[in-house]
């Protein structure tokens, strides 16, 4: 029997988690996503490729706040289509107490495409 967490999400094996792929990514592109009034259009730096990423960041950042920031991505989530825009991953972020997200990011520089273990 699997056992769940405190916000009622199920806990998944240690084999589950390690599917998942993190990797830093820096941000060089951000824009507006036309039509979307709460998604960002994102470029990300994986080092090896750039992906391009729609973010629901928009109602709390500014395109120019989050250029050059590194960021943690999952980068084997399946893709999902914003009209005629696909997401190819995804930037993880936490919220806070007033639902802002908060984008996760790293203390110091490291090369982007880094893993994230």
């Amino acid at each position: 029997m699997t056992a769940a967490t405190n916000d009622n999400k199920t806990e998944i094996s240690f084999d589950e988690f390690a599917k998942v792929d993190l990797k830093v990514g820096i941000i060089t592109g951000a824009e507006n996503l036309e039509g979307y009034k709460k998604i960002l259009k994102i470029t990300v730096d994986l080092g090896d490729e750039k992906r391009v990423i729609m973010s629901g960041l928009a109602r709390f950042y500014k395109p120019e706040e989050i250029l050059n920031k590194s960021v943690i991505v999952c980068t084997n989530l399946a893709p999902r289509k914003f009209g005629e825009q696909t997401s190819n991953g995804m930037i993880l972020a936490a919220t806070n107490d007033d639902g802002k997200p908060i984008l996760l990011t790293v203390l110091e520089d490291i090369k982007p495409g880094s893993q994230v273990s």
